[in-house]
Parts: C-alpha cells; structure tokens; sequence
C-alpha cells in the first residue's frame, strides 16, 4: 500500500495555523481614552466643559451660541469605532467622524464661529424615541445624510433602540463611501454617500455638546471605552 502523504500547505490549512489570511486583517484595536486624562484630545468650538469622571469623558453645558467638540489629535479614514454613551433626555449630542475644521472664521450664518467651524459627518445621539445612530452633515450643508429622519412617517424616521437613562453601545463601520452604525446591537444607518465621502474622506473624532439656549441646563453626556481600529 503507498504511503498517503498530505502536503504541508493543505495540512495547515486545516488546522488554521501559521497562516497570514489572503487580504489583510484589521488593525488592532486602541483605546482612544485612558479613563484617567484627556490626552489626545482638543477642544474646538464652544463653551462646554469636558471633564474625566467615573472613567468617562462628561460633557457639560454651558449657555453660549456654539456647538462645543472634544476631537480625537489623531485622524482617521476607514475604521471601526465602538463607544458607550449616555446622555440627559433634554439633551441632543453626537459623535463627528472623518471630520475637520473650517479654515476660515467669523463666517456671518447662524453657526458663525469664532474659531474655524467643525464639520462632517455626525452620529446621531438622543433619546428615544429619535434619530440615534443616524448620520447628520455637521455644518456641511447637507443637513441629513440619513434619508431616514426626513421621512414623515415616524415608523421610518424613529426608533427606540436608545435607552434613555442608560449606557448605550454604539459601533461604526466607516469603510470607503459607506457607514453603518448600530446602537446595543441593532442596525440603525447604512449610508451610501460619495459626495459627502469627496470633500471628508478622513479626519477626526469629535464628542459633540450641543449648544443650548439662555435659562436652560445644565445638562450632561458622558462616553467612555471608546475603542477604534484602522481597516485596510
């Protein structure tokens, strides 16, 4: 009887071991807080205060006309991103991804800012029932990319998968002209956009504060685990 032999790449093969796979893997996955300071972060825009609390970054309010962003020093293109949040009811927040500043100041609209104007794709956070998880164009001038919010039919444009009061869990998969987010498990966004991925392909992450109005507040939004990895 001849000696049956298997060769050693099919062999591997089966076991799963000592393989690189055939496309590239995702980079690791990094901490974007340490849970203890605001390293790799800078505040643009606004009055809000960040601070470090319970091992999350707490947003509070300030009255004042401008949004308030804590954005990541680092940017990013494609990627996967996962953060927990919570948010006061009365409160509207959100998170800028592939983002970037306005080079000019001063510009008189309604948003006119003293420093150059954060812009980009915003992910959507708000209690429920709302718009969470949608994607927003921050001073873009697109107003939603999400198709979803300017629905009148609430059963399209609305949805309770944020639980008001509570840590929530968020995940982004921002990959060439598509992301899609997903709030505690549920698929919320799949946009498709290419004019919006031409003019912000890349950038930073930004942790929104809303402005509010004269007599309102304080009110507060606090992330933290706020984790990314790079994909290829």
């Amino acid at each position: 009887m001849k000696n049956a032999t298997i060769p050693v790449l099919a062999c591997l093969l089966m076991l799963g071991v000592g393989l690189a796979p055939a496309t590239g893997a995702p980079a690791e996955w990094k901490s974007l807080f340490d849970g203890v300071t605001l390293n790799g972060w800078t505040q643009l825009n606004g009055e809000a205060a960040y601070v470090v609390g319970g091992g999350a970054i707490v947003g509070i309010t300030n009255e004042g006309r401008y949004n308030s962003f804590l954005c990541s020093d680092e940017e990013y293109g494609d990627f996967e991103l996962t953060f927990e949040v919570k948010c006061d009811d009365e409160l509207n927040s959100g998170v800028q991804i592939r983002s970037r500043q306005a080079e000019e100041k001063n510009i008189p609209t309604r948003c006119s800012e003293p420093q150059g104007r954060v812009n980009g794709p915003q992910v959507e956070i708000e209690n429920s029932p709302g718009q969470s998880g949608y994607i927003y164009g921050e001073a873009t001038g697109h107003g939603w990319l999400s198709p979803e919010p300017t629905s009148d039919d609430k059963s399209v444009s609305e949805h309770s998968y944020f639980k008001n009061g509570e840590w929530n869990t968020y995940r982004v998969i921002a990959k060439g002209p598509r992301i899609q987010t997903f709030i505690n498990g549920n698929p919320v966004a799949d946009l498709t956009q290419e004019e919006i991925y031409k003019t912000h392909p890349r950038g930073f992450i930004g942790l929104q504060v809303h402005a509010i109005r004269s007599g309102e507040g304080p009110f507060m939004v606090a992330w933290r685990n706020i984790r990314i990895r790079e994909l290829d």
